[in-house]
């Protein structure tokens, strides 16, 4: 199980919400206001710092997502998506927003920016082998375009 602990750092801060209970994610909302010129990125805070907490040996991030939305009537999205949020990280949450339009966009204080996905992480052991010992696949080592589709 996931309980995500919150603050809020100032009086705009909005605790990230859900639309309804069949939303996976929770939208985090500008603490501030921003105009993004067309092309530009910025970071954009939202006033909120997380903690995840989950039992046992489980571990999370948190993914933060474009809005579509945003996306599709205004050209806004998040720059490095999906941007993760380890589950040791407690700092304050940012969005990188960058405008893809020809038009400036005025990201107001309040205004829905991106959502947050909680999604678990499985960590690998690593096993070092020679390259003989790996398994052939149909693939096996061609790169980039070379599965034809």
């Amino acid at each position: 199980m996931l309980t995500v602990k919150y603050h809020l750092e100032t009086e705009e801060a909005k605790k990230p919400t859900r639309a309804d209970n069949l939303s996976s994610g929770h939208d985090l909302y500008a603490a501030e206001e921003v105009l993004l010129m067309p092309n530009q990125s910025k970071l954009i805070s939202t006033g909120v710092r997380i903690q995840m907490l989950s039992s046992g040996d489980k571990l999370y991030e948190a993914q933060v997502r474009p809005r579509s939305g945003l996306a599709l009537k205004h050209g806004i999205t998040v720059l490095n998506t999906p941007g993760t949020i380890d589950q040791g990280y407690t700092g304050p949450v940012g969005v990188i927003l960058y405008n893809t339009s020809l038009q400036p966009y005025t990201v107001n204080v309040g205004d829905r920016i991106a959502q947050l996905v909680y999604v678990k992480v499985e960590v690998p052991t690593w096993l070092e082998v020679d390259y003989q010992e790996f398994s052939a696949t149909e693939r096996g080592g061609g790169g980039f375009g070379s599965s034809g589709k």
